[in-house]
């Protein structure tokens, strides 16, 4: 890919995070406690969480192999960080689903759309085109970006781990309700498995500094803040304002 195409691919991708943006405040993506038949087909929920998120981990390793980076630090820990979520994603996450929720295929493709693009975009930002030397060495892991970035990363990622076992432990097997969190991170917001997501996202952009890190940082928010809307305004249609309190809906005090 030429740096050109990528600058070009990069801006349509920002151009579509606003517009999916506003879209999403707008209609409600029917997946979820969201999804009706007006969506059209449906695949098991862990079978099409598998289908959409499996893409960007094969593509990333593959685009990784061509590089010629091979272990070269820092390239190769972003490489790895980003490899390590979404194993976790799409074969770890799915097994631990509860429930008989089905995934509309029309959203399975869209997700899958959107992570192959976005797999291509990262692994040409770290290995093709990076913001910062992709074989500075181990002793680059210590500047002040990296650490502040890792930081961020994994205690985001623990965020988000620990965000979705509340939610699976609301439920026992065979049970289909819909129950309010309030554990952990849910005490302040009521989507706070998409803050874990975000902050992740954001310290690895901070870490790799590539303009595609920081465009996919501006799809997650695209993607979940109005998810979180959504959800926030669902748990007050079911359990009432009371129940819900002063929770926000994904920045803790703030929104």
């Amino acid at each position: 890919m030429s740096e050109q195409t990528y600058h070009i691919l990069l801006w349509t991708m920002s151009v579509l995070a606003v517009v999916v943006f506003v879209a999403l405040y707008r209609v409600r993506a029917g997946y979820g406690i969201f999804r009706t038949r007006a969506w059209g087909p449906s695949v098991p929920n862990r079978l099409g969480w598998c289908l959409m998120e499996a893409p960007v981990f094969i593509v990333m390793f593959l685009l990784w192999a061509r590089s010629g980076t091979g272990f070269a630090l820092p390239a190769y820990a972003y490489f790895l960080l980003f490899q390590v979520h979404y194993l976790q994603r799409s074969f770890v996450f799915p097994l631990l689903m509860r429930g008989r929720s089905r995934m509309p295929v029309s959203i399975l493709l869209m997700g899958v759309t959107f992570n192959v693009v976005n797999g291509i975009l990262q692994a040409t930002g770290l290995f093709v085109f990076p913001s910062h030397p992709a074989d500075a060495g181990a002793a680059s892991l210590l500047e002040a970006h990296n650490v502040a970035g890792f930081v961020l990363f994994v205690g985001g990622m623990l965020l988000n781990l620990h965000s979705d076992r509340v939610i699976r432990r609301l439920r026992r097997p065979g049970d289909t309700r819909h129950y309010l969190p309030s554990a952990g991170m849910y005490r302040y917001v009521t989507s706070a498995n998409y803050l874990g997501e975000l902050v992740e996202w954001t310290g690895f952009a901070v870490m790799a500094g590539t303009p595609a890190a920081w465009v996919f940082v501006a799809w997650t928010a695209a993607n979940l803040v109005p998810r979180a809307h959504a959800i926030h305004d669902k748990y007050i249609e079911e359990f009432g304002r009371e129940a819900v309190g002063r929770r926000k809906r994904i920045l803790p005090f703030v929104y």
